[in-house]
């Protein structure tokens, strides 16, 4: 392939552990559908509280792969 295409998606992982593993949530749930995952790029890291505690992790990303020809 000369000049490979690619297209991006965009997930918004969630943990109630870590940014790391909201991250891995959503490129794993994301690899059993789409093929040739190449990529991430994290556009927005945000979370909520629970009694002045972090309580779940959300990692906005976007996710790029290989169109095939």
């Amino acid at each position: 392939m000369k000049d490979p295409v690619y297209k991006l998606v965009e997930l918004t992982g969630t943990s109630p552990n870590s940014i790391e593993d909201a991250v891995n949530n959503a490129v794993k749930r994301a690899n059993k559908t789409i093929k040739n995952l190449s990529w991430f790029q994290v556009i927005e890291t945000r979370g909520n509280l629970l009694k002045g505690k972090v309580h779940h992790w959300q990692v906005t990303l976007k996710v790029g792969f290989l169109v095939e020809s």
